[in-house]
């Protein structure tokens, strides 16, 4: 029963993000937490890494490398200290940082506010991705946040293109605090088809579902999730 679970949520998460650019940690890191503290951080971004490389390859000839060596640069301070960060605070400690990251993610993006992409702000998005990217895997809405105003191709496209290299980055860096190893590796052997799965789905029937719909639904489910993240804490 729970393996069934991880995989639909999952499934949901790969979706959302193949529809909108990112959305997979955000729906699945709390869920997951709740059900095995270990498929957080690891396992989702080895997901994640997953998604976003079959996400690359489809959209590439949108990718602009030159706007992304910011953001880049900006993530590896970020993916640092997001590792520290786990080295600090215990479990129970995490799931309340996972549900305000959580939660804080969903009014940024129902936010009406605007940042130019230029490379200031790319680079303090990549930092903020790269910090809570790696603590708790949920590191796409700053750099959504940035891109937001970009048309829909430019930003599947180039958030899928970041996360490639900051996952790889994110892994690196728990693998040398001891916070990715077999045991990760084995748990997110089942989360693999369902990544590609809702990949799968998403590229066929984008076109039949309405990107505001989808949102709606994608952050109310997030804000159900992180609020049960927080609710573990006190409980």
């Amino acid at each position: 029963m729970e393996i069934a679970i991880v995989v639909f949520v999952i499934f949901i998460g790969s979706f959302v993000q193949s529809s909108i650019g990112f959305g997979l940690a955000i729906v699945a890191a709390p869920i997951l937490f709740l059900i095995d503290p270990l498929y957080v951080p690891a396992p989702i971004t080895i997901s994640a890494l997953t998604l976003s490389v079959a996400n690359s390859y489809s959209h590439w000839r949108s990718i602009s490398f030159r706007g992304l060596k910011f953001a880049i640069l900006g993530r590896i301070p970020g993916t640092i200290s997001g590792g520290f960060l786990l080295l600090w605070i215990d479990q129970n400690a995490l799931a309340l940082w996972l549900g305000l990251s959580v939660l804080v993610a969903v009014a940024l993006s129902m936010s009406n506010i605007i940042f130019k992409a230029n490379g200031k702000s790319l680079f303090c998005a990549g930092f903020l991705s790269g910090f809570m990217g790696t603590s708790t895997s949920i590191g796409g809405p700053p750099m959504a946040l940035v891109m937001q105003h970009q048309e829909n191709d430019f930003i599947r496209a180039n958030l899928a293109a970041f996360f490639v290299v900051s996952c790889f980055m994110s892994l690196m860096m728990l693998f040398s605090i001891g916070h990715f190893g077999r045991e990760h590796i084995m748990i997110s052997l089942p989360m693999m088809p369902a990544t590609l799965a809702g990949y799968w789905v998403a590229m066929r029937t984008m076109h039949l579902i309405s990107h505001q719909n989808l949102r709606r639904v994608s952050l109310g489910l997030c804000v159900v999730a992180g609020s049960a993240a927080i609710a573990s804490y006190w409980f």
